[in-house]
């Protein structure tokens, strides 16, 4: 027997070598190993079982009844260890199966972070190809204690609604069908222990890094253990020589409750975003034109509008929707990505260039993915679409989906977008995604995806993508390694985005949530509110503008410059940053973002308050950090009309701060303002 562990800050992963196959003995919080007996003298035997007991492997094979590592068709495998390699960061087991030919390479590595990335590679070392059906990325033992399963569903314009479920008796799976991640977000979920919250308890986070259609399942066996599977969902052939490289699985595990276990997967994530200059810069702050204008823009009136977006501290100003050949609907154009002479004559050079001298870098929206039957692409290559020979080729917002697993698909887009990147200076793509497939296009559309996007950004590296499907159709950890933001919802009701941007974040770090100050009434949901608490919501983000600000009054449009400055000041704060999330008493949600020494926490009441007067809100990260310097920073959206009185502590934390014992803080509470429906209140707190 050989025992082999890798251990985070955090958790354990053990895993003992016994003959041919490798055992897993312990995946949770932290365990020594030393003088561990063998995993066979644990157990005796059990009724109505094979007569020589099948215990859970990392690749099980013939005798064990759960889930499957590999699944070939036709073929029972029978795998066997052919190497382990190990070190302090990283593990790594080879399988093979000698009646197929089959080597597994199953490797584990910890992450930055404290998190483990596991990932599995399938080669075909023998003299047919193979049908592999189910290729797992990771199927790994859950610890106990676990009793419920968090995870998120949504559609276009309500993404990421919270769900919890308990435990299964018999097997949850959330399997994906559309193409993309879609509206629910990626393929992941939390797993909390008894009792678990935000701050305290076991808690399990996963995430797929994958763009496509993927399979997560939490399955339970007669002996009461839990398991849990994750895999891309298309099956696919192995020619003989051939290797294939499943999508990682991004795993975090801690102690510390939902937010320990949300630190490590940002931690992951960010390690995946190649930036130009291999460094991510301050956010700059954006202003996009769609909701400004839609399709009806030219030269002048889009130029008018970047000098609005420049006067109010805009750094960056996106042409969306609308640029392109034949482009005044969403009818037509798309597959023609050369700009509209009835609209830009000289081309969009002279419009990009006059951004820049505005001070402002230019971006683009591009959705190369598609095609309008009304394009002169598809009217030259109708067979470039996805379709079924023969049957009906359904339209969703009146375009169909390229093929994008045909090479000539792939060279025509990376031609005409080389075109566009190097004629004009674009800084940024906002790369749009806006129908489900179908039919789908399995393994090859992703593969497809992930070729273009890789070759535009070796030859591109200073340009920004930004990922965005209707929205959050497709954030997923996978289309991270090629883009650098991502658009959360195409919903900008603040009261929506509030809940919409803590399920963003339960996966991924503000500095890549897109999240704007839009127009009122917004325009998804027709609800009013008032400027400050749109910007309140937004601020923790990637912060943007999606309106004209020349049409708002003089003083709403000096208030909007003003929390674009106070975005600037503090976004060092905000971003790269420890992040914290909580609720408070009477329906408060708060987050706080910091470097472990100062923080800015954002205070946010959607509803009305039930109570009388607000109770203070205990923030238990300060607990030890000694005197903390708290002062009110703002107050956005709503404010109390002169029925509610003001405390007298009020002034002093608006003024110069007020200094607590942190212990205060942490179990007692910081005194709260008056705060009614749709506001927020911002702190600075500074050991």
């Amino acid at each position: 027997m050989t025992i082999f562990a890798l251990h985070s800050p955090e958790a354990s992963l053990v895993l003992e070598q016994s003959g041919d196959a490798l055992l897993w003995r312990h995946l949770g919080l932290p365990v020594e190993t030393t003088g561990l007996p063998p995993l066979a003298s644990t157990s005796g035997a059990a009724t109505f079982s094979l007569d020589e007991d099948v215990p859970f492997a990392t690749a099980p094979g013939l005798g064990w009844f759960g889930p499957l590592a590999v699944s070939v068709a036709g073929r029972v495998l029978r795998w066997a260890v052919k190497d382990v390699a190990a070190d302090a960061d990283s593990l790594r087991c080879t399988l093979t199966d000698p009646d197929s030919g089959l080597l597994l390479e199953q490797t584990v590595c910890l992450a930055p972070g404290g998190g483990f990335a596991i990932s599995a590679t399938l080669g075909n070392d023998g003299p047919v190809p193979l049908t592999v059906a189910h290729l797992a990325s990771a199927l790994l033992p859950l610890p106990a204690g676990l009793d419920r399963i968090l995870s998120w569903r949504g559609r276009h314009a309500a993404e990421f609604v919270e769900c919890v479920e308990p435990l299964p008796a018999h097997q949850w799976r959330r399997e994906g069908r559309r193409g993309l991640p879609g509206h629910g977000g990626p393929p992941g979920l939390y797993l909390l222990g008894q009792g678990a919250g935000w701050d305290q308890g076991l808690v399990l986070a996963a995430q797929l890094a994958w763009s496509g259609d993927a399979a997560l399942a939490v399955e339970r066996d007669d002996e009461g253990r839990h398991f849990l599977s994750a895999g891309m969902a298309d099956g696919f052939i192995l020619q003989p020589g051939e290797c294939f490289e499943a999508p990682r699985l991004l795993l975090a595990m801690s102690a510390k409750g939902r937010n320990g276990a949300m630190q490590q997967m940002h931690g992951l994530v960010r390690a995946r975003p190649d930036w130009p200059g291999k460094e991510m810069r301050p956010r700059p702050v954006h202003l996009n034109s769609w909701e400004a204008c839609y399709f009806r823009h030219d030269e002048s009136r889009i130029l008018d509008l970047a000098r609005a977006a420049a006067a109010i501290g805009a750094e960056r100003f996106i042409l969306d929707d609308g640029w392109f050949l034949g482009r005044n609907h969403d009818r037509a154009g798309l597959g023609d990505w050369v700009a509209d002479p009835a609209k830009y004559p000289d081309g969009l050079k002279p419009l990009a260039q006059g951004v820049n001298a505005l001070g402002l870098e230019f971006g683009l929206w591009v959705e190369p993915e598609m095609v309008n039957p009304d394009s002169d692409l598809y009217r030259t290559h109708p067979d470039w679409a996805l379709h079924v020979p023969g049957a009906p080729q359904p339209t969703a917002r009146n375009q169909l989906v390229l093929n994008l697993s045909l090479p000539e698909v792939e060279d025509y887009l990376f031609a005409a977008l080389d075109t566009l990147l190097s004629d004009v200076p674009i800084a940024y793509l906002k790369w749009d995604h806006n129908r489900d497939l179908a039919p789908a296009g399995g393994l090859g559309q992703v593969q497809g995806l992930y070729r273009l996007l890789a070759r535009l950004r070796a030859a591109h590296p200073d340009v920004e993508i930004e990922s965005c499907a209707g929205g959050g159709g497709r954030i997923d950890a996978g289309i991270a390694a090629f883009t650098h933001r991502f658009w959360t919802s195409d919903n900008l009701d603040a009261v929506s985005r509030a809940t919409i941007q803590r399920g963003f974040q339960a996966f991924f770090p503000p500095e890549l949530m897109g999240a704007h100050v839009g127009a009122s009434p917004a325009h998804a949901t027709g609800r009013r509110q008032t400027l400050g608490f749109r910007a309140g919501v937004a601020l923790p983000g990637h912060f943007g503008v999606e309106l004209d600000p020349d049409k708002l009054p003089e003083t709403e449009r000096a208030e909007l410059a003003g929390w674009i400055a106070f975005h600037k000041k503090w976004r060092q704060l905000l971003h790269l940053q420890t992040l914290l999330m909580g609720e408070g008493p009477d329906g408060l949600l708060w987050q706080a973002s910091g470097d472990g020494n100062e923080w800015v926490l954002f205070v946010t009441r959607i509803a009305p308050p039930q109570d009388r007067r607000p109770q203070p809100l205990t923030l238990p990260f300060l607990a030890g950090a000694g005197p903390v310097h708290a002062r009110l920073l703002a107050r956005a959206g709503t404010l109390p009309h002169k029925g509610f009185g003001e405390p007298e502590l009020l002034a002093a934390l608006s003024g110069d701060g007020v200094t607590f014992p942190a212990n205060w803080l942490a179990h007692a509470g910081l005194p709260l303002p008056p705060l009614l429906a749709e506001s927020v209140a911002v702190f600075h707190l500074k050991a």
